[in-house]
């Protein structure tokens, strides 16, 4: 393998301002998911993303193909059987506070600031690059490969179930949307809300009109904000500043007449790992349930959140808690949209590998009876689990070590990947063993050098897969 390796590290050297080129014109793109659109069925953002990717595919030299706006592919050789790397060009989306604008890709201190930018259009694009570094090099290759961009991961794959009655199934492959070294085990993913309807009734207690907050269910949400209505908004004000003063909770009031908004400050993270952000919903849910709500359904919506989940991001308190090696359950609510019809909240919960859908969602029906709370909209996927000896983990893991001169080391993963919604594809890469994880955050950026080391990487990989 050693002269084709170093052949294929040369030409990614020499291929670089391509690569940060052809990154920098995908995530200018903005391709959060959005209201379908005639021939876009997940809005004008994912369309228009899948276009910047195929007009680079295309700039590269490779055969194009559009399906229909769910997704796009280049390909490139010749062969029955067909490797596939599955990447996406839809984003969550990108919040405020950010540094450099989200979409502008700018570089700063060797940086490509933006979002996309590792979650997953610098990766994907640095797959394109490792397979034009095949084909400049003209190496032989008994397969055919496909890097295909996706455009709906980010709120649930659905591209991906019509895109296979459409096209075909890769034999093997990866996704270039997690860790290295390998991912050979994923927990398995929940999506859901949980609504309630409210009875009106006249209240002599503080009124909410609304509480809104999060963008999405997989993401601990920053910002969250409840309008309320108050007879003594100096009390409401007064009892939110001794909050935050003796609990630490970042709430904020504001108050014109007998209108109170509050607005609760968190810190956002991947829905994977809730545990290393804050998250605002809660905060304010537990700030709220200590208000005179008066003898309500919106109180009791709240307080029961309040008590049974509060900041805890394991379930322990639902009585919902599992864990093996790949980890605890992860809990965590993403979005809230309550009014004076109706409270929903978006959760996204992620179960270990060796229990089942079953384990989680027995105890917590169980747990609902009798609250008036329903679930509704549910999504589930199963866990992922490939054996370590497997020849795709085997393969994946020796270039690692080849590539990077670094020993592999073969992962099992809370977050769920973008692995499970095609047959004989594994997670592998992008972050490396102890890199600060960006994705779904501000000021999301790759460093150059290391979309440079992805595209070897990948390009080896490829390469292995398909000689």
């Amino acid at each position: 393998m050693e002269d084709v390796k170093q052949r294929i590290n040369t030409k990614i050297d020499e291929l670089k301002n391509d690569l940060v080129r052809s990154t920098q014109e995908v995530v200018r793109a903005k391709s959060v998911n959005g209201p379908a659109q005639p021939g876009k069925p997940y809005g004008e953002g994912p369309a228009n993303a899948i276009a910047a990717a195929l007009d680079v595919s295309q700039r590269l030299g490779f055969k194009v193909k559009n399906v229909d706006n769910y997704v796009g592919y280049a390909e490139y050789g010749s062969g029955k059987e067909l490797v596939g790397v599955l990447g996406h060009m839809d984003v969550v989306p990108e919040g405020d506070g950010w540094t450099y604008p989200p979409y502008a890709a700018e570089i700063h201190d060797n940086k490509i600031f933006g979002r996309g930018t590792i979650d997953d259009k610098g990766p994907t694009i640095a797959a394109l690059l490792g397979l034009k570094a095949i084909k400049d090099l003209d190496l032989p290759i008994s397969k055919r490969v496909r890097i295909l961009f996706g455009s709906n991961e980010e709120l649930g794959s659905h591209e991906i179930e019509y895109y296979l009655k459409h096209d075909e199934q890769p034999d093997t492959g990866f996704t270039p949307d997690a860790n290295f070294t390998a991912i050979y085990a994923e927990k398995g993913l929940t999506l859901f809300d949980l609504a309630m309807k409210f009875n009106r009734k006249a209240s002599s207690g503080i009124k909410i009109k609304s509480i809104t907050g999060g963008e999405v269910k997989n993401m601990v949400p920053r910002i969250a904000k409840a309008v309320l209505e108050a007879d003594d908004a100096d009390r409401v004000a007064d009892a939110a500043a001794s909050y935050k003063k003796n609990k630490g909770a970042d709430i904020r009031c504001e108050a014109e007449g007998n209108q109170i908004t509050l607005t609760s400050i968190g810190v956002a993270a991947h829905g994977a790992q809730p545990e290393t952000g804050k998250n605002a919903i809660m905060q304010l849910f537990l700030f709220l349930d200590t208000l005179d709500l008066g003898d309500t359904d919106v109180k009791k919506y709240i307080h029961f959140f309040a008590e049974n989940v509060g900041m805890e991001t394991n379930g322990k308190k639902l009585g919902v808690y599992l864990k093996d090696d790949t980890g605890e359950l992860t809990f965590n609510i993403g979005v809230v949209n309550v009014n004076e019809d109706e409270g929903r909240l978006g959760l996204n919960v992620r179960f270990p590998v060796t229990c089942s859908y079953d384990d989680f969602i027995k105890p917590f029906n169980k747990k609902l009876e009798g609250t008036g709370i329903v679930i509704e909209n549910m999504e589930a996927d199963d866990p992922l689990y490939f054996p370590k000896d497997h020849p795709l983990i085997k393969t994946l893991a020796k270039v690692y070590q080849d590539v990077t001169g670094k020993d592999p080391v073969l992962l099992s993963i809370g977050g769920g990947t973008y692995a499970k919604e095609m047959k004989n594809i594994v997670a592998f890469g992008p972050n490396f063993p102890g890199q600060k994880e960006l994705d779904h955050q501000t000021d999301e950026y790759i460093d150059i050098d290391h979309l440079v080391l992805l595209a070897k990487i990948y390009g080896n990989a490829i390469y292995e897969l398909a000689k």
